[in-house]
């Protein structure tokens, strides 16, 4: 109804959106998850997926998928509490507890109900207290805004304004949570955790890090940053990570203490109150762990390839955010150059994702580009290629 004002309402802010050159659109996929993919009909090299070990379309993987559908159904029917924990998603469990050093593991939908679910079971009053990283992930940021509890922020990677501010809180029977990404999705650099688990443990706090974009990519066994920090459960006790990043499937997991998990059982409502994930994607989980502990070549690949584009794009003088990490941001700055810049790659038939507000504070539009160990040098190349033909429209590092 064109009269309808709810409706103007909304048009308006559609408006503004495009006006701004902020408006988002879906593309379509006509092919597997891969760097080489057809994309509204379109041939293009990717470089905005987060498959980073190139694990979506192996065919142990699918294989197993495909065994698992056959023995288990396609949906697992139910809720974990009520019929639909099935034996893959008692062994996926098992086996991530083990691979990430922790007592157990507890498997969600998706990350951002992981988040949700841990905020909410352990800050149960409004009296306490959240502290949040400036730039962590909305999942976090929702999950501190749902739980009711007092909302605190840290400038970003900022340990010693983080312990200012928990000094402020004195009453013992206050329940303080410090979380964190560990790799930030949108930056590519990678939060203190050592810094940030001496300030936890000395002011009795729990710490949590989302390891979403450093599992299985990270450490020396791909078990994350907690790993190649050397950091056990005791140090961070809860540790959550994806499972549709590095391991190319879906889910997430929180790992740690009996004890926590067992308490999460029994108060995270993401988790209780929703339908398990299907039976077949936690048996194409579990070989995908298995590859990703046999198959270090990935990994190390992976790191080539950052290398190469690091290096390549410091010689042409490109903005380059400060990550070793498969996220490699261009910082932009306008909204408006940055989604040009992004459509004169795909002209070249590149697909790099433009990345503005509110996804990231107003004037740091970035292309994010993130590398995979699908990926080739010669896919990197010519990346870096086409970044030097439109060099004059990318604003150059001072």
């Amino acid at each position: 109804m064109p009269s309808d004002p709810k409706f103007a309402k909304i048009r308006a802010a559609l408006d503004a959106r495009r006006s701004q050159h902020l408006y988002r659109r879906t593309l379509l996929a006509d092919s597997p998850q891969q760097p080489h993919m057809i994309i509204n009909g379109q041939a293009m090299l990717t470089f905005c997926s987060n498959d980073y070990l190139g694990l979506v379309n192996h065919p142990d993987v699918i294989r197993t998928f495909q065994q698992a559908a056959n023995t288990y159904g396609v949906g697992s029917g139910a809720a974990h509490l009520v019929n639909g924990h099935s034996r893959p998603h008692q062994q996926l469990e098992e086996a991530l507890a083990a691979f990430t050093g922790r007592d157990s593991a507890l498997l969600f939908s998706t990350g951002y109900m992981a988040n949700l679910g841990v905020a909410n079971a352990l800050l149960t009053s409004r009296h306490d207290v959240i502290y949040q990283d400036r730039l962590n992930h909305a999942s976090l940021v929702d999950a501190g805004l749902l739980s009711g509890a007092k909302r605190v922020r840290y400038a970003h990677n900022d340990t010693t304004q983080l312990q200012a501010r928990l000094q402020t809180q004195t009453d013992p029977s206050v329940t303080q949570l410090i979380v964190t990404d560990g790799v930030f999705s949108m930056d590519g650099d990678i939060a203190p955790v050592t810094d940030l688990a001496r300030v936890a443990q000395a002011h009795q706090a729990w710490l949590m890090v989302d390891d979403a974009h450093g599992f299985g990519v990270l450490g020396k066994t791909g078990a994350g940053l907690l790993e190649a920090h050397d950091l056990d459960q005791d140090s961070v006790p809860i540790l959550m990570a994806t499972l549709g990043k590095a391991l190319g499937t879906a889910g997430a997991f929180v790992a740690g203490s009996q004890d926590l998990i067992e308490y999460l059982k029994q108060s995270a409502r993401t988790w209780i109150y929703t339908t398990a994930q299907p039976p077949a994607v936690a048996a194409a989980t579990l070989a995908s762990l298995q590859l990703l502990e046999t198959e270090s070549w990935r990994r190390e690949h992976l790191h080539d390839l950052i290398q190469q584009f690091r290096q390549g794009a410091a010689q042409l003088g490109l903005p380059l955010m400060p990550s070793d990490t498969a996220i490699q941001p261009l910082l932009i700055g306008s909204s408006e150059q940055t989604l040009a810049i992004s459509q004169q790659l795909a002209q070249r038939g590149l697909l790099v994702t433009a990345i503005r507000p509110p996804t990231v504070p107003a004037n740091t539009a970035r292309l994010r580009i993130t590398l995979s160990a699908a990926h080739s040098t010669a896919d990197v190349a010519r990346l870096l290629d086409a970044l030097q033909q439109i060099h004059p429209t990318v604003p150059t590092t001072p």
